[in-house]
């Protein structure tokens, strides 16, 4: 793996897994509960110059990325509900890149994001604990991957998706030596 793609993948690419046991459900779980105190730790006392640096050159700010893991998990909850209350709903994708550069990405602190973080991992958390292995198994249709996509794969990703984007502002640190 060349320099670029270690600092696009840092953990690597996500593999959507054949089976995901009930214990791996658990960890996966713990990733989400606690993800957004371990990120507010990872950039507390972040000056807004450090929260304008790329994560990577052409890649987004931390600002960005930080508002991105928000936008990006607010629709990720929708899709769960909307799968555990309806027959495999067609979801609404929505193009992140252009979300990105919309202003309230670009210039807002990072505070309220992570608020939206910590209000929002907590829900999450609890619902994703009350669910059987029959919730698990409920899907929404996913129009740009053109499939079904069941919860328990979702989670996989999304605790991944944590880890990833953390992964790139940790790096973005021991780089800078912040």
């Amino acid at each position: 793996m060349d320099n670029l793609e270690q600092k696009k993948y840092p953990i690597g690419t996500f593999q959507w897994p054949e089976n995901i046991s009930d214990a791996e459900i658990d960890l996966h779980i713990e990733t989400l509960k606690y993800f957004p105190q371990k990120l507010k730790r990872l950039i507390e006392n972040w000056t807004d110059d450090m929260l304008e640096t790329q994560y990577r050159s052409g890649g987004w700010t931390v600002r960005q990325l930080i508002n991105h893991l928000a936008d990006s998990h607010m629709q990720s909850l929708s899709r769960f509900k909307w799968a555990l209350t309806e027959e495999n709903p067609t979801i609404k994708p929505y193009d992140e890149a252009k979300w990105a550069e919309l202003q309230d990405s670009r210039s807002e602190p990072v505070k309220s994001a992570l608020l939206i973080l910590e209000g929002l991992h907590y829900r999450w958390a609890h619902l994703l604990k009350t669910m059987t292995n029959k919730d698990f198994s409920r899907s929404f249709y996913h129009p740009e991957h053109q499939k079904s996509m069941n919860l328990r794969d979702m989670l996989a990703f999304y605790a991944w998706h944590c880890d990833h984007h953390f992964a790139h502002i940790e790096n973005l640190k021991k780089e800078k030596g912040w």
